[in-house]
């Protein structure tokens, strides 16, 4: 199926569309018809029925769970649900009982969230070694002899540079090194496989390309690994039978909830829930060519108006993300002139940001790039 009759397709269950050709999928979605169905529901049934469906409350934490594991070939019980993608990463990054010496492999270009929780083991005697994405895979294996972590992101946030996280993998493994990966900007658009990419551990927030809100995103983590990250904020949850609340039990639960601490976004969950299981109706293999086919005729199209393309896109390499800037125009302004025209991307680090999702068409694109000037 090509990119824009999936787009034709799909096109009616996002609304956002009556308003605006919105392109900054890698900042803050717009809901989806379903998420945002699914949220309406609970909300509803709080405010009519208070906690009396409780039972369905609990079975939508279960249903994300499962969702997100099939997602990624994971199991449920590798699946912890949490605020959001920093959240998860910090988790990691502070539940390992790190020794001094230990070494973990990071990279310079990475969003913050997946930069200063590492860079922050530094004063507990961890060496944390900054490399490049564009290093080669031997220099990256050559750092990786003697690590004990190595994290990256699926996909830059600002050039937009998709990772092969199989070849990584194949690394960490060689050299027993723990892989970590950031997955917010691929996950729900291009496949993840945790098993054949032998990742260790994974956090991802829903507000991007999985179609939900803000607040509620997921970690995997293996399960021969969760005895070896203790989970660092603590509550009634972690623990089995979490539920009997006279009971003083030490023992945490055996699976990733261990890493839930307290009460569940529960809205979020709904609509998170809904936006994966969207996602998977769809396929994510056909929301990748799409989002591929999109994001390279818009690369094309502000390269032949004279901007300059953060990165250069390959089949392998590329993805929804496309920034751009052209000399003596501020990427502010141009933000604003695009959002005054009624389409939305993000100004980042001097440079214009735009990301369509799957149901953006071509015609729409070719709007957007006709706006500039």
């Amino acid at each position: 199926m090509g990119y824009n009759s999936l787009a034709s397709r799909y096109r009616d269950q996002f609304p956002v569309t009556e308003n605006l050709i919105y392109m900054n999928h890698a900042g803050v979605t717009p809901l989806c018809r379903r998420a945002a169905e699914a949220m309406r529901w609970v909300v509803d049934d709080n405010l009519r029925y208070g906690s009396d469906h409780y039972d369905k409350w609990m079975a939508s934490y279960t249903g994300l769970r499962q969702a997100t594991a099939r997602l990624i070939n994971a199991d449920p019980a590798e699946i912890a649900i949490v605020k959001n993608t920093s959240e998860g990463i910090s988790m990691v990054a502070q539940g390992i009982d790190w020794v001094l010496g230990d070494k973990v492999i990071a990279f310079t270009e990475e969003f913050p969230a997946n930069y200063y929780p590492w860079e922050r083991l530094e004063a507990r005697g961890v060496t944390v070694k900054f490399l490049s994405i564009h290093d080669s895979l031997e220099k990256i294996e050559q750092e990786c002899q003697g690590a004990r972590l190595l994290t990256i992101s699926y996909v830059q946030y600002l050039s937009g540079f998709r990772t092969n996280l199989k070849a990584l993998g194949d690394i960490c493994a060689r050299n027993k090194c723990f892989f970590f990966v950031d997955a917010i900007q691929g996950m729900g658009v291009f496949p993840i496989d945790v098993r054949e990419c032998k990742i260790h551990a994974l956090a991802a927030d829903g507000h991007k390309w999985m179609l939900g809100p803000e607040g509620c995103g997921v970690l995997y983590v293996q399960q021969d690994q969760q005895d070896a990250i203790t989970p660092v904020e603590f509550g009634y949850t972690n623990v089995q039978n979490a539920s009997d609340y006279g009971k003083r039990t030490k023992l945490i639960r055996s699976d990733a909830a261990r890493y839930e601490c307290g009460t569940m976004n529960t809205i979020g969950c709904f609509g998170l829930r809904a936006g994966i299981e969207f996602i998977l109706e769809v396929g994510v293999e056909q929301i990748g060519a799409a989002v591929l086919g999109l994001a390279d005729q818009l690369a094309e199209g502000v390269r032949g108006k004279g901007y300059e393309l953060y990165g250069e896109r390959t089949a392998e390499t590329g993805s929804g993300i496309v920034s751009f800037r052209k000399e003596g125009l501020d990427s502010r302004m141009l933000y604003m002139q695009l959002k005054n025209a009624g389409v939305i991307g993000a100004p980042r680090a001097g440079w214009m940001r735009l990301s369509p999702h799957f149901y953006i068409s071509s015609e729409d694109v070719e709007k957007a790039v006709s706006l500039l000037p």
